[in-house]
Formats: C-alpha cells, structure tokens, sequence
C-alpha cells in the first residue's frame, strides 16, 4: 500500500486491459486489479463440460477485436494470439433446407439469397468499400467534426431505422430478411426499435471486410496476449484483488473502473454527486443470456450445406419468427422458439481431443431469469439439424445468474453492460463528449457501459484512456 501509482485500472476485463496498455505506452505506472483468480472478464475460457474440451466462458467470436483501430495495432500474435478464421462468418437456416451465408465475397453471400441477392450487395457493397473510413468512427469517441462525413452520412441513413423497416425496404424473400435479422438481434433489443439496423450493418460490414474468427485454443489467449503486452511495457497485474471501494486502493493520479453503472455506484458512491447518482441509478441493463456449452461426438448434422461453412448460425427462422422472440423477454416472457445464436468450432481442432468438437448457444431470456430453456434451444437445433441431439457427450447449463457469477460487470445476465436502446446508445451511460470521465476529479469509467458499448474491441478502455492522459495525466 506503500506504492503510489499514475493510473490504477479496477478489472482486467478486455477494456480494462486496453486502458491499462494505451497508459503504459504513454510511459504511465499502471496497477490492474481483477477480483477473479483469472483475468479476461468475459474473454475467458475453460473445461466446462468434459476434461479436454475447451469452451469459451462467454465471448468467442472476434469480429470486433479485428475491426478495433486499437487492438487491431497491437502486437497480439506476438505474445501469442493465432486468430482462425471460418470459410464464411455467419450463416441463417430456414425450415426449406437451405441458408443464407454471409462469405468475405458478397458475390458468394448474394447466391445463396436468391432474388435479393443483387439488393444485399447494394446495400453493403458501399458500406464494405468504405469499411476502414467507419470502423474508428463508430468505434471511437464522436468526434466534434467526422473525418469523413459522406461515409458516416451514407451509413446514418440506413443505421437509425429500425431493422424491421430496413429489411422490409430492401428484401422481398425471407432468407434475406432472415440472415439480416439474425445478425441485427446481437442488439438484444426488439427487431421493431430504432437503430437496431446499426447492429446488422455494422456486423454484417465486418462479416465481409474482416471476417468473424476465434482465437487459436480459446478467447482466454486473447486477454493472456493483452496482458502479455501490458507486462512488457511495465505494467502490473493482481488477480484475486477484488476492490470494494476505491478508497481502499493505494494512490493514484487516476483511477479507470472497467465495470458497470449500478457497481460504479457501490466503489465511489459517497464521492458522485446526487446528479450524476441518479443517471447512473437511471441507465437499464437489458435481458440476459441463458448459454449451454456441448462437447460433441462429431460435427452438428446441419441440413443446409451452408451451415457448415460459417463459424456462426443464427437459428429462429423468418424475421417475423425472430422478432417475436425478442419482444418476449422484454415483456418479461420465455419464447417457447427462442432466437438462438450459436458457435462451431469444425474450423478450429484444437478445443477438443481428435476426433471430437464442442459448441455453444445461447438464447434472450428476461433480465436476471432463471428458468432452465437448455430443452428449447436444443430444440431449436434439432429443428435446422435433426440428429443434433446424439451428438451430445455431455453439457454444461448458465442461466443469467451463474453468468453474473463468472463476471460481476453481466447485470442479471446482461452481456453487453446496459441494454442497447437509442437513448443509451446516445447517452452512455451519460450524454456529452466525454462520457468516461465522472464528476470526481481523477475517476473514470472505462467498462462496455461506455461507447461504443459491448463487444469486444478495447475502444471503451482505450478511448477512456485517452481522455485521462489529456486531462489528468498530461
């Protein structure tokens, strides 16, 4: 307690980590502290069904890790992240045997869509051209003048509608409709909601201009390179260092928390002003996740070939089928045909022994709800892969409140640090230009409740970052 310190970062979470790097690299002494025995936050992996079988605790894919102006700078295959990428990012079966499949060509995407495919590749031919210009605009901070107007323009248009009037603008078959609405859903809000379609343009962009990969051996390498990195430009880490209150920690010039609003409150409550404690007391978390990890005896039967290219499947059906399953759990109700995201991993041999695969699904339930749905969502797998269910060797079940177990910052399940809707996407969990700093001199929140929101991407961290070396530790 004796040692004083620049900057100490409260979580080691991947945005806690981004932060804790982009100081070092300005030449700042940095302390990370992680409750856990293990850092990573959600990017974490572990044998959670049978011994050999490795599954990723939450987040698997890494399309935004690819797409982040940061993490995408850092040396990460040098401390010894292998990313492996999938034939195809993302793919969405339909009851008639076939699917729609989101490949890096858009000619390839477009001929799996039939009659829409020439509209999908107008839609996103500009947005994947232009790629590189939007991905450290959407991902930063916003800037009081855009560096390029006419591509962020050209993306608004078509980013603060709904996904139901997007996709009823521009498709007029149901595998287009379905494929959008499978990748607009990662909003966790309903399909109805203004500005969903951001979340399937900007993640339907990524599917093609980068790809959507995992990590070599499970996320977990991901956090271990980034706190290889962090080690080797000075800075320390303490796992199993959980803080209560930030007064309990040594002193520091700045002090950057990589968690949530509502936990914000319980380390520097007594600091914030009444204002600012009600915003934070104000912003919402969304619905959770009810997640089921499998170690399989082969390859998930698929009935469409085209699943077996993609990384990711998307199950649920129609877009009509899919946004009804995402107003349930807002309305506090169970979809009896729950959206169902899924990850293989046929592509990447090294999660299971030879011969062997594993996988993992997850489906929207009501905040915080813990009914069993493994049943539904298997289900739903037997419904696009009939035989699924003798492929299983064995399961392991997360409902929200085991997921908050795992990571304190996933509110009532919530993965994505407050729900998604236009007011928090605007306001974060506060509007202005620098929601990260708060009313206390020196403390900072650099969590996913912050912009650019969830996902993992680094940009929270590093943005907060940012605006701590320009304020405080200049």
């Amino acid at each position: 307690m004796g040692e004083s310190y620049d900057a100490i970062v409260i979580g080691a979470g991947p945005n806690g980590l981004a932060a804790a790097i982009t100081l070092a690299q300005a030449g700042r002494s940095v302390l990370v502290r992680e409750a856990n025995a293990t850092l990573g936050g959600s990017c974490r992996s572990a044998e959670l069904t049978l011994p050999g079988f490795i599954h990723d605790i939450c987040s698997t894919v890494q399309a935004l890790a690819i797409a982040s102006p940061f993490l995408s700078a850092l040396p990460l295959a040098e401390h010894g992240l292998e990313l492996v990428h999938p034939k195809a990012s993302f793919a969405h079966p339909l009851d008639d045997g076939q699917a729609g499949v989101v490949y890096p060509s858009l000619e390839e995407t477009a001929a799996t869509l039939g009659r829409d495919g020439a509209a999908w590749k107008k839609l996103f031919g500009p947005l994947v051209r232009d790629w590189k210009k939007l991905a450290p605009a959407l991902l930063g901070p916003l800037p009081p003048v855009p560096r390029h107007p006419i591509a962020l323009a050209h993306f608004g248009l078509q980013a603060l509608r709904s996904a139901r009037s997007l996709a009823e603008s521009w498709f007029s078959g149901e595998h287009a409709k379905g494929l959008f609405a499978g990748v607009a859903a990662h909003s966790i809000v309903p399909l109805e909601w203004a500005g969903t379609s951001a979340f399937g343009l900007v993640l339907g962009t990524s599917g093609h201009a980068g790809g959507w990969p995992v990590a070599r051996g499970g996320s977990q390498k991901l956090a271990d390179a980034l706190a290889s990195i962090l080690r080797s430009l000075g800075g320390r880490i303490e796992t199993g260092a959980r803080v209560e209150n930030i007064d309990e920690l040594p002193p520091a010039r700045v002090i950057l928390c990589d968690v949530t609003a509502r936990q914000l409150l319980r380390l520097a409550g007594h600091k914030l002003p009444e204002g600012y404690k009600k915003t934070l007391q104000a912003f919402r978390y969304g619905p959770g996740v009810h997640k089921v990890d499998w170690a399989l005896s082969e390859p998930i039967p698929w009935k469409a070939p085209g699943c077996r290219d993609a990384g990711t499947i998307h199950l649920g059906g129609s877009f009509d089928e899919i946004a009804s399953a995402e107003r349930a759990p807002w309305e506090g109700r169970y979809s009896d045909k729950p959206y169902v995201l899924l990850v293989q991993y046929p592509f990447e041999p090294s999660r299971a022994p030879a011969g062997k695969h594993t996988a993992w699904a997850y489906c929207h339930v009501p905040h915080g709800g813990d009914l069993d749905v493994t049943d539904r969502i298997e289900s739903q797998l037997e419904r696009f892969a009939p035989g699924f269910k003798d492929t299983i060797l064995a399961r392991g079940v997360m409902t929200p409140s085991e997921l908050e177990r795992h990571n304190a910052n996933l509110i009532g399940g919530d993965i994505t640090g407050g729900a998604n809707m236009f007011s928090q996407i605007l306001a974060r969990p506060v509007l202005g230009l620098n929601p990260y700093r708060t009313p206390v001199k020196g403390l900072y929140l650099c969590s996913s409740s912050t912009p650019p929101g969830g996902g993992v991407h680094g940009m929270c961290g590093h943005n907060a970052a940012r605006m701590a070396l320009r304020h405080e530790l200049r």
